[in-house]
């Protein structure tokens, strides 16, 4: 009787070990499987979530986080500006596009809430038309604007730069001769009842397909 308890016993075992070689043997596949499948899925543009169509231009814009964590902006594949390429600062953060070539033309920064607002004024002047306007707020976007300034950013399509104040966040894209209002924009107010930081609201992040500038 004890031998056969044991032999029943030791094919019970050999039969456990059996089903789990063979079930983790299959699951190491499938995953290995999944694994190699997620490897090769396309890369969009910008790191989009979407490819654009064609004659349109993939563009990714994300605010600064409070002042701690800088803007960056996304054009084509190409970082335009942010924190690693050096070329932020406090305030607004712009970067100017040929909208038919796609080719980028300039970028600046203007501190809104100690900098010279002339700066800002001359530089919205001399945007020329069919240029893509990208920008991306950084800590405090708006305590030194004015309304010509904010009429201007109008003239480029936005909706929400009449009502942009202190510490708010923004993310915009618009172009010089634009007949209609930009469908790219975005803004969210500093309130302390729902900030994700104590004075700052949470970073926006926008992405999308531009359309060229056709002649």
């Amino acid at each position: 009787a004890g031998v056969i308890r044991c032999m029943v016993l030791l094919i019970t075992l050999l039969g456990t070990w059996f089903i789990m070689q063979t079930y983790f043997h299959h699951s190491w596949k499938t995953i290995s499987l999944r694994s190699w499948l997620g490897e090769k899925l396309p890369r969009h543009k910008c790191g989009n979530q979407k490819s654009c169509p064609q004659n349109y231009f993939a563009f990714k814009i994300i605010s600064g986080a409070a002042n701690v964590v800088g803007p960056s902006i996304c054009f084509e594949d190409l970082v335009l500006m942010s924190s690693i390429k050096n070329n932020i600062g406090r305030g607004l953060n712009i970067a100017l596009v040929n909208g038919t070539t796609g080719k980028l033309l300039k970028t600046d920064s203007f501190d809104m809430y100690s900098g010279d607002i002339k700066k800002l004024e001359t530089f919205l002047q001399g945007i020329r038309r069919g240029t893509l306007v990208l920008t991306a707020s950084y800590d405090d976007p708006a305590t030194k604007m004015n309304d010509n300034v904010r009429a201007r950013f109008m003239e480029l399509g936005s909706s929400h730069v009449s009502e942009l104040g202190f510490r708010d966040n923004w993310v915009f894209l618009g172009a010089k001769g634009l007949m209609n209002k930009t469908p790219f924009e975005k803004h969210i107010k500093n309130d302390k009842e729902t900030n994700k930081y104590e004075g700052w609201p949470e970073l926006l992040e926008m992405e999308g397909c531009a359309p060229r500038k056709m002649d």
